[in-house]
């Protein structure tokens, strides 16, 4: 139990000190919070909601997701290339604790993450949400991570670093746009719109949007995030297994 506390601890701090991830994380979401919200009439609704809301959950769950998908592939790709997976093996922490601490790690950042860009909407932008919609918010975006942890994890299975900073990159960006988080789907062309329902990002996205609604979560979106979770693991697990057995 100590040690796998300490190797929480590392991970928590190895993260925090990470330029990139606080950009990515932090800086960037608030930066086209205030922007949108700014620029944007303050009147204007998506889906029966208040602009300020809706895009507060969009920063939020854009936030998490390019924090945790940049911090895992990347920690991943560059502990492998320099045999820290390796030398793991031999001493008395257990690999599956070394992968857990970096989730747990992961985890209580993206909960820092969300209560930041909350108590910024409700502090600055007025955003007047029952303290229920808060809560189911917070735990949706809080645990709805998990197809980007394990696409992270996916990503992080690539030996060149340089490789796995531009694809995560590209991939975060791409689904970000596509997914709707940048811009409401709504203001897509109609083909852009099919493709977006089949993206971890817009339905990850989506669920938030439902709650502040006071609609349910969708279930069909449920199905495709774990649809995705099961796809990503299963490939990750495949391929380092080759690459151990090479």
């Amino acid at each position: 139990m100590n040690a796998a506390l300490a190797q929480c601890k590392a991970e928590l701090l190895r993260t925090l000190r990470n330029r990139k991830f606080v950009v990515m994380a932090l800086l960037m979401p608030v930066i086209f919070y205030f922007i949108f919200t700014s620029t944007i009439d303050a009147n204007t609704e998506v889906g029966g909601v208040e602009w300020k809301a809706y895009y507060l959950m969009s920063m939020t769950v854009f936030g998490v997701i390019g924090g945790s998908l940049n911090t895992i592939s990347i920690r991943f790709a560059q502990e492998r290339r320099q045999g820290w997976v390796q030398l793991i093996r031999i001493t008395p922490l257990p690999s599956g604790t070394y992968v857990l601490s970096k989730i747990a790690a992961q985890s209580l950042i993206n909960l820092g993450t969300i209560v930041l860009m909350f108590l910024i909407g409700a502090i600055f932008r007025g955003v007047e949400l029952s303290l229920f919609q808060w809560i189911m918010c917070g735990l949706w975006i809080w645990i709805g991570i998990l197809p980007f942890l394990a696409l992270g994890t996916l990503i992080g299975t690539i030996r060149s670093v340089e490789a796995v900073q531009v694809i995560s990159q590209l991939l975060f960006m791409a689904m970000s746009a596509l997914g709707g988080l940048w811009m409401p789907i709504q203001t897509m062309p109609a083909l852009l719109q099919k493709i977006a329902l089949w993206l971890p990002s817009y339905r990850y996205g989506q669920g938030a949007w439902n709650i502040i609604a006071g609609a349910s979560v969708d279930g069909v979106g449920i199905i495709v995030l774990a649809a995705y979770v099961v796809v990503f693991m299963v490939l990750s697990s495949y391929i380092i297994r080759r690459q151990e057995a090479v």
